[in-house]
């Protein structure tokens, strides 16, 4: 009976848990297990399926109103609260600070916010923290310049990025030269191929480079 009690006040807590995931990725399983591991209410388990580049989240905003004072959040790893640093470190502020609420990064024990609550242990989590959240933000970045790099060196082989140019129709040619011949004006001429006025000049300058 004493057993069954504990157990029911430890889950009835204000224990909730955050687990974020990038639409490209969809696999939420390594965090949700993590979570399942802890004393954590499944209903308070929120999820988006979302980019962490900023907080504007469905379900982290309803979470943070779910939150209040000494409740306790629990997060796999720094980057799944998000990727902005300065985000990152302002939406600490207002959970601990302004709400009260106790933060656990998993993957990182120096980032709980129950221990240490002394002057010393409070600067130790500052600094690791503000560590923590600049690596996030920088892996982020460097994400984004390795796609760019990864684009411009596939361009240069030859690949070719987007939807495949439609094929030109029949008749291009033949309208080309009477464009040409001032037989039909550009409008007339785009009309007659069925493109706008801008597509028909540009393949039909792209046509004339490619004879010469």
């Amino acid at each position: 009976m004493a057993a069954r009690k504990y157990k029911r006040e430890v889950y009835n807590m204000g224990n909730y848990g955050y687990i974020r995931v990038s639409t490209r990725e969809q696999n939420e399983d390594r965090q949700l297990l993590a979570l399942r591991e802890l004393p954590i209410p499944e209903k308070n388990i929120f999820m988006d399926k979302q980019s962490g580049k900023d907080f504007d989240r469905p379900q982290y905003r309803r979470l943070v109103r779910r939150l209040k004072q000494d409740d306790l959040l629990y997060v796999k790893s720094i980057d799944r609260l998000g990727r902005n640093y300065k985000d990152i470190l302002e939406q600490w502020r207002i959970l601990t600070k302004n709400k009260g609420v106790d933060i656990v990064v998993l993957d990182m024990p120096l980032l709980d916010t129950r221990r240490g609550k002394d002057l010393m242990g409070t600067f130790l989590s500052d600094i690791v923290l503000q560590v923590l959240s600049f690596v996030a933000e920088n892996e982020r970045a460097n994400i984004r310049q390795r796609q760019a790099e990864g684009i411009a060196a596939a361009k240069v082989r030859g690949v070719r990025f987007g939807r495949p140019p439609l094929p030109l129709p029949d008749n291009f040619n033949e309208i080309c030269k009477a464009w040409r011949a001032k037989r039909l004006t550009l409008k007339q001429a785009a009309m007659a191929c069925e493109m706008p006025v801008g597509t028909f000049y540009a393949k039909a300058i792209r046509l004339e480079k490619t004879a010469e």
